[in-house]
């Protein structure tokens, strides 16, 4: 008996793998003399990928959702419980958020990553706005400094003017590359940013700023095309769209406050640097969107003519006009409302820098709550009747900019704010769902960014006649209300299958035929 090795006791964590009754020893499967090679694992069509994450239904819940708990410190004390009570709530806080944007299949689909890239876009613009509040946009609507509206319009409105014509329809063309597009354009901003830091005091500033404005609206336009392609199948376009802006907003007012925070402790250029960190970590989030929404096999462009004079490209149908009539009408107002409140506001406080920041942050806090109201309420309720919807919104805004006429004054003014921007916002959200549900998918994308470029016109347009008109409520009020009366009234006509502008009206069909896309592309 003494040669024989007692047991040893049922420890399960000394036990060895083939003490396992589940264990299987790995096997290498090493060739054979004259058989043939194995074969190499198929490869997977981007598309195919692409096809598979929007259908593929969500995992109940994932782990990466889930909050972590801190560990309660042993030795109790005020400052550690409030530490831990900190951590805790903030935990708590990521978890939602992420929950959030990885609802309804986003994270599957890809639409999670370009939700953060809209953020930090958002974050972006709000942190260089608040670094040149106080650089040329107060100083320019000075009675005695009118010679530099034309450097300040040429710094606020150009950026959209050269998108809309200029690089929308250039970014439209881009067939790959578009996440490397949108990574460019974040990475171009970060240099800028750099180079408005080191040149706050001098002229080198505007170039810079007008530069980094332009490559933030072609993000916009870009965005709009890739969103499509990063859709699920448990949301519709309009109700992703009213989510990127409601969470784009909500990043811009946390971002800018920080910016704010370093502008008060290292001045401008502090804030500008805290820009191009944002910028730099847009970049990133850019190069994360899925590689699917460079598929673009099968596409066919868009064409606002009825009758377009290049061969295989897709008309847009009477209902979509409607719709870019009355958006463009209502961005022209909300372009104009911005520009024209900070020159109305300047010029009747002259020398009290509070009181204009005060009366700036009353017509610009009412325009915020429209609009995260309006894609608020977008996002959660289904129009039937989007075309209704829309020239809806612009009889509102309408009706709104004729009180302010009549009864001219801060408060109509941030009236104004209040129902152009929700307003805005559900015109923007049904011109979305009528994309959607009339135009082929093989031309959704670049509708979306034809829809884009529109947008913007609008903006440029009503920004221009802000700086342009004289600095009286009544008179800015009383030509934006005859200007709208007009873009109703073109609305209207195109609903009814005719038109104020030839060509550009309602003389089409609802919804055209189908374009067939040529072969190879």
């Amino acid at each position: 008996m003494g040669g024989v090795t007692p047991p040893r006791p049922e420890d399960q964590s000394r036990r060895y793998p083939w003490e396992d009754d589940e264990y299987k020893p790995r096997t290498r499967p090493y060739p054979t003399p004259g058989s043939p090679p194995p074969p190499d694992p198929p490869r997977q069509d981007p598309r195919a990928d692409r096809e598979s994450a929007r259908f593929t239904p969500p995992p109940p819940d994932a782990d990466s959702d889930k909050p972590t708990v801190p560990t309660l410190p042993r030795k109790l004390t005020v400052t550690r419980v409030a530490w831990f009570r900190t951590r805790q709530l903030s935990s708590q806080a990521l978890a939602a958020f992420r929950k959030a944007a990885h609802a309804d299949g986003a994270k599957q689909s890809g639409l999670s990553s370009l939700t953060y890239a809209v953020m930090l876009n958002y974050a972006a613009d709000a942190a260089m706005a608040v670094a040149l509040a106080n650089t040329l946009f107060f100083s320019a609507a000075s009675g005695e400094s009118r010679s530099k509206v034309a450097l300040y319009l040429l710094i606020t409105v150009a950026p959209f003017a050269l998108v809309a014509p200029v690089i929308g329809p250039a970014l439209d063309r881009i067939q790959h590359g578009r996440r490397i597009a949108l990574a460019a354009a974040c990475a171009l901003r970060v240099f800028l940013s750099v180079v408005m830091a080191l040149n706050f005091d001098n002229w080198g500033l505007y170039p810079a700023a007008l530069g980094s404005m332009v490559l933030s609206k072609s993000f916009t336009v870009l965005k709009a095309a890739i969103t499509p392609r990063v859709l699920p199948r448990e949301i519709t376009l309009s109700k992703t769209n009213a989510r990127m802006t409601v969470f784009g907003l909500a990043a811009g007012g946390v971002f800018g406050a920080v910016a704010a925070g370093f502008a008060n402790l290292f001045g401008s250029p502090g804030a500008l640097w805290f820009t191009a960190v944002l910028c730099l970590a847009n970049a990133y989030y850019c190069l994360r969107i899925p590689s699917w929404v460079e598929v673009t096999e099968g596409e066919v462009p868009t064409s606002l003519r009825a009758k377009p004079q290049k061969p295989k490209r897709q008309p847009l149908g009477r209902t979509v006009v409607v719709g870019l009539w009355a958006n463009g009408s209502i961005r022209m107002l909300t372009g104009f409302l911005m520009l024209f409140a900070a020159f109305v506001v300047r010029a009747q406080t002259e020398g009290d820098a509070f009181m204009q920041l005060l009366l700036l942050g009353v017509i610009a806090a009412a325009a915020g709550v429209g609009s995260f109201l309006g894609n608020a309420v977008g996002a959660r309720l289904h129009f039937g009747a989007p075309d209704q919807v829309v020239i809806g919104c612009l009889v509102g805004a309408l009706v709104t900019v004729i009180v302010a006429a009549v009864l001219p004054g801060l408060v109509t003014a941030a009236a104004v704010g209040l129902v152009g921007a929700t307003a805005s916002s559900l015109a923007k959200v049904s011109l979305d769902a009528v994309i959607q549900d009339d135009v082929p998918d093989e031309s959704r994308a670049s509708a979306f960014g034809r829809s884009e470029t529109i947008l913007q016109l609008g903006w440029v347009f009503g920004g221009a006649l802000g700086v342009l008109l004289p600095t009286e409520y009544w008179i800015g009020f009383t030509v934006m209300a005859v200007l709208l009366a007009v873009g109703l009234a073109q609305t209207v006509q195109t609903k009814r299958g005719t038109s104020l502008i030839p060509g550009l009206g309602g003389d089409r069909p609802l919804r055209p035929a189908p374009v067939v896309p040529r072969p190879g592309t």
